[in-house]
């Protein structure tokens, strides 16, 4: 697979695609700290088997995007969703159908409600709303919350910590459903660290802000809506999705039972088939 380095405003965004440049593309969004490994080459593959043209990318501070100083992010959320069209800029590519799990659903709100002219739906994954008030809605599981505090014991500049941390966390954050495979979940975590410019960076991810323009204007998003959500998301749980679709006039919701805040291989077949519905 070859990697597509995007400069543009003196920042550089890794981009890799799949299948055919002449079929609709669907540009994928990934969450915190999460490079576009997370959108596994597999899951890919058999998006682009569906008549699509699948592009992933690394998110700033993730990968071999653009790194920033740990602690230190000069951009925000808004900045971000502008890297979604400068990344289909340099493809050549004037809309497209957004996809975003977790602060990428974050991200990609903020692009449909900025660009809606650029694209053509948007699917939001194990996310929350952006710009209405959300504090009534219940907040991460305990036993998240315990996990997450975990994290202030982590010398974060020893990555073999932060490593572990992180494998962790993918069980933290795994759902009811299916088993959790942590084989896998290190794997692919060692393989996401050696691959970064600065692994630590990623934390950066945490103390973004932005968004502040749309505060109150997320009913009128006008691209079509797909939210994906489990019902055992612990960061986010459901009601979170829930009061995205019911915010957004005529966005449609897909509960996976058991789910976590994650795209389980077992959850591929019926994630896939919701995206190649929504991106017909």
């Amino acid at each position: 697979m070859k990697t597509h380095l995007v400069k543009a405003d003196g920042i550089e965004l890794a981009t890799e695609a799949f299948g055919d440049p002449s079929h609709t593309p669907v540009l994928l969004i990934m969450g915190a700290m999460a490079s576009m490994l997370w959108w596994s080459e597999e899951f890919c593959r058999r998006l682009a088997a569906e008549g699509r043209y699948v592009i992933r990318y690394d998110n700033r501070d993730t990968g071999l995007s653009s790194t920033y100083p740990p602690g230190a992010p000069s951009y925000t959320m808004d900045d971000m969703a502008e890297d979604a069209f400068r990344i289909l800029d340099a493809h050549g590519i004037d809309k497209a159908h957004l996809v975003g799990m977790s602060l990428g659903g974050m991200i990609g709100q903020l692009a449909a409600l900025a660009h809606p002219g650029r694209v053509l739906s948007f699917t939001a994954i194990s996310t929350s709303p952006m710009g209405i008030d959300t504090s009534g809605l219940p907040g991460m599981s305990a036993a998240y919350q315990e996990h997450a505090a975990s994290g202030e014991a982590v010398d974060w500049t020893d990555q073999d910590q932060m490593i572990d941390f992180i494998v962790r966390d993918t069980r933290a954050l795994a759902g009811t459903r299916h088993p959790y495979d942590e084989a896998a979940a290190r794997a692919l975590i060692e393989r996401d660290a050696a691959r970064s410019r600065d692994f630590i960076s990623a934390t950066n991810h945490f103390m973004l802000k932005g968004g502040e323009t749309w505060q109150g204007k997320l009913a009128g998003m006008k691209p079509p809506l797909l939210v994906i959500h489990g019902t055992s998301d612990p960061v986010f749980p459901i009601e979170h999705g829930r009061l995205l679709a019911e915010t957004v006039p005529g966005a449609r919701l897909m509960e996976i039972d058991g789910g976590g805040h994650e795209i389980h291989p077992e959850d591929w077949d019926a994630v896939i088939s919701a995206l190649s519905a929504q991106t017909r």
